[in-house]
């Protein structure tokens, strides 16, 4: 009984340790892809990619079964690094006005110092992908910024149900005059579109503001 006992777990042992060391490996060579892209630029062929990441194309396809799967395992790096770049700075203010002007910054500060990962993720055609790991991240996003905005509504005794809309707005706003920025190579500073569409994304808490000292709130303005 012991015996048998000792064997399993040491045959678990070993799985796990393989399935760590598997999982490492897959990182690494997201690292490594990931480097690729940004040299490459945003629409890199399989074989250029395995041979700057100084792998075969059967390495990365025993880690990642196929090209798709490659692909989606990137777009999900690239999606955690940018929840993990606005998420922070959002939560660290306080002024309502800021909430806005940080989420914008950061996004904006984010495509700009990785473009082409940011076009590889965004546009790349032609991969069936069994997630969107781009909604993915609007949403992860979007519910983050919600909590904040609810909060600062119901600070201002003002009902929080159009929170998560405008959240939505802000990052669907931003995301596609982010994209025309990169597009047409960045005809303004970053500094200066940020203060941009701070200024025109602001307009949606002080219009709440007014709709709600109107007859009947904000529903009677809709």
């Amino acid at each position: 009984m012991n015996s048998t006992d000792g064997t399993v777990n040491r045959a678990d042992g070993r799985s796990r340790r393989w399935a760590d060391h598997r999982e490492r490996r897959r990182e690494d060579l997201v690292d490594a892809v990931i480097e690729a892209i940004r040299e490459l630029g945003p629409e890199p062929g399989i074989d250029a990619v395995a041979a700057h990441a100084g792998v075969s194309k059967p390495v990365l396809y025993r880690y990642f079964e196929d090209k798709p799967g490659l692909w989606e395992a990137v777009g999900r790096r690239a999606a955690t690094a940018l929840v993990e770049a606005v998420a922070p700075a959002v939560a660290a203010v306080r002024e309502e006005r800021q909430v806005v002007a940080a989420a914008v910054d950061a996004y904006l500060s984010f495509i700009e110092a990785d473009p082409h990962l940011y076009r590889f993720v965004v546009h790349q055609r032609g991969i069936a992908r069994s997630r969107d790991v781009v909604a993915d991240a609007v949403d992860t996003v979007a519910s983050g910024l919600a909590r904040i905005l609810g909060d600062r509504l119901r600070a201002l005794g003002l009902d929080s149900g159009p929170a998560l809309p405008w959240a939505y707005g802000i990052v669907g706003y931003v995301q596609a005059v982010g994209d025309w920025w990169l597009r047409h190579q960045q005809p303004i500073s970053r500094e200066a579109l940020a203060e941009y569409l701070t200024a025109f994304l602001w307009g949606g808490v002080t219009g709440i503001r007014s709709a709600a000292d109107t007859p009947g709130g904000l529903a009677a303005t809709l």
